[in-house]
């Protein structure tokens, strides 16, 4: 048993420290219509995210630098269609139990060098760094992190703007245009990280790092370890010698059957993995803790897909402790979902997961 209390900030420091906390930290991601559920169950405004993390325990809090530069990309209302900074298209996409905004047009798919070279970007002069800053010191109690799966994101990002098949080319054959826009939204990004962490004190208020990349399928690799090590790795590597250099841990996201890449991942100096999709190959919970438990912590593992959307109350119960039981020991355990909980999932089953973390995940 854990021989003190800790706060949010420590209970998150000493598990990504591979140690054993009070209780494991507790992370919530969640789609829209689970979110606004959640918020109606507690009484709490639909914009009162801060409520509902207090209401269900959760230890983690972002931070990030909005952009206040001007709109670089029109919408397209007549169509629905809605565009960021970077020109990434979404269109919203109705489901059985909700929506997403789902990516489309991919307006950089048939683009040359110079096209892509001319494409606008954000400005890192445009963003609102002292919001870091203030962020860091209003969660001073909690553990901060700063990024999302979509920060050094390779393969993701460039399919939402080039299509995925084309990314996959683009890969395959190191096509110059594909690796011109990689490069400059990795330049981008990463000079708006640098500035970030230094708006913030370093390491004195971001606690993690997280960055991200799908490398699998259900099924196996995504793409050859080969191909990740020539053109991915190196890029990743940037922004975790970025983190370092500020005594930051890094954590990465991957989606899928990623552990093929984890010895990659423990040389880079990553400390950390995210989402661990218990049904996907060589992702067994057991495996990871086994193989991979001394040496990186880990972030996740209740699966969005199993019984958290499909199961009883009693089900996500006793699959929550089984993990618990799993990768508890030792510490290196945060509780969290499988990327982000599912609007098909039942606002009682999603109660239960928090209560057994909060009851179940203690040392």
């Amino acid at each position: 048993m854990s021989g003190r209390a800790m706060n949010s900030k420590q209970r998150v420091r000493t598990a990504i420290a591979r140690q054993e906390p009070d209780r494991v930290p507790i992370n919530y991601l969640a789609n829209a219509g689970i979110d606004r559920r959640l918020k109606d169950h507690f009484g709490l405004g639909a914009d009162d995210t801060e409520g509902l993390l207090q209401a269900l325990g959760v230890d983690f809090r972002g931070v990030k630098a909005n952009y206040t530069g001007p709109k670089l990309h029109a919408d397209i209302p007549e169509r629905g269609v809605k565009v960021d900074d970077w020109g990434i298209h979404r269109r919203w996409i109705e489901h059985g139990s909700g929506g997403y905004w789902d990516y489309c047009d991919f307006p950089l798919k048939d683009a040359d060098e110079q096209q892509i070279a001319a494409w606008p970007m954000p400005d890192p002069d445009n963003f609102d760094y002292q919001s870091v800053a203030d962020d860091c010191k209003r969660f001073k109690d909690f553990g901060v992190v700063i990024g999302s799966p979509g920060l050094a994101d390779i393969i993701n990002r460039a399919g939402m703007m080039r299509s995925m098949e084309q990314t996959m080319m683009d890969l395959a054959t190191q096509d110059p245009a594909g690796l011109l826009l990689t490069e400059r939204r990795i330049g981008i990004q990463l000079e708006i990280l640098r500035r970030s962490l230094e708006a913030a004190g370093g390491g004195g208020g971001i606690d993690l790092v997280w960055i991200g990349d799908d490398l699998g399928t259900q099924r196996g690799p995504i793409i050859s370890v080969q191909t990740y090590r020539k053109l991915i790795r190196p890029l990743h590597q940037k922004f975790i010698d970025l983190a370092s250099s500020y005594d930051i841990p890094v954590m990465i996201h991957s989606c899928g059957s990623s552990s093929w890449a984890f010895e990659d991942f423990i040389d880079m100096g990553i400390k950390a993995v995210d989402t661990l999709q218990p049904e996907a190959a060589n992702m067994e919970p057991r495996y990871l803790k086994n193989t991979f438990g001394d040496r990186l912590a880990f972030h996740g593992c209740i699966s969005t897909a199993g019984p958290v959307a499909t199961g009883s109350v009693q089900d996500i119960t006793d699959y929550c402790r089984k993990i618990l039981d799993i990768m508890m020991p030792g510490g290196g355990y945060c509780f969290a979902p499988t990327h982000m909980l599912q609007d098909n999932s039942p606002t009682q089953n999603v109660l239960a997961m928090y209560e057994i973390a909060r009851t179940d995940g203690r040392y």
